[in-house]
Order: structure tokens, then sequence, then C-alpha cells
């Protein structure tokens, strides 16, 4: 069963869980492959939280762009923070029909989950690094595994 909505938005979460994703994601893939981003409202329960990061990268065929998604989980214990992505190579497409595959996971996550917030990166480091300044530099340090 579901919290309502109001018990939710409560939730903590571990808010060092995107910029730590991100900061992986970084590193596995590197900046100049990654076309955009999509970031989707992780759901929380307490100190626990699991979201998903989808990526478009570029490939060598132009018109198309290769499909990356990342789960994470992340949880805040007695022993410190724990961020776990997964990164999983879905296929490759042409960039026109990223927007109704989002739309797609918005409407398979059910009642409750908002829209990803998407952000172009086109391959730069100073775009993805301004994308990285959004968040407390405290959530930048100490990366997990």
């Amino acid at each position: 069963m579901r919290k309502p909505e109001s018990d939710r938005a409560s939730d903590p979460g571990v808010p060092e869980a995107i910029p730590r994703t991100l900061i992986r994601l970084r590193d596995e893939l590197g900046v100049e492959r990654i076309d955009r981003l999509w970031i989707f409202s992780p759901f929380r329960r307490g100190r626990r939280e699991q979201g998903l990061v989808a990526v478009s990268t570029f490939v060598s065929a132009e018109e198309r762009r290769g499909v990356v998604t990342v789960p994470y989980v992340a949880e805040h214990t007695g022993k410190g923070v724990t961020v776990e992505p997964i990164f999983m190579e879905e296929g490759e497409a042409p960039p026109d029909r990223f927007p109704g595959v989002m739309q797609g996971v918005v409407r398979r996550a059910g009642e409750g989950q908002e829209e990803p917030r998407e952000i172009e990166i086109g391959g730069s480091p100073e775009r993805f690094e301004e994308l990285l300044e959004e968040y407390d530099l405290q959530f930048l340090q100490a990366t997990s595994p």
C-alpha cells in the first residue's frame, strides 16, 4: 500500500543519492557521450530511496542515440550512506522517440509520479558541471562505490 502524498513528501530520502549517481554516471560513461538526461522523482521511504536516471548517449550513427538507464537504491544507515546505481544499456533509438518513452515510464510508475526533469548536456563538461553545482557540496563528497 502506498503512503498518502502528504506522508511521502515528509520522507527525507537520501539527498546524496542523485548527485552521487550523476558523478558515477559521468565517471562510467564520460560526459562527451551524454546527449541528455532525464531525472525521475525518487520514491522515498524514511531514509531509503529508489530512483531512476535515463540517459541518451551519442553513438556512431548520428541519427540514433543509445539508451542507458541507471536505477539506484540509496539508504542512510548507522554506518553511513550507500548509493548503489546499476548501469543498463537498453539499445538505440532515434532521438524523437525519447519523449514518448519517458512518458511511458511515468505512466507505468503509477499515480503520483511526476514528469522527469530533462537536462540537455550535449557532451558539454560545462553543462554537466552546472548541473552538479545545483547540489550541496557535501552531497558530492565521499562517493560510495
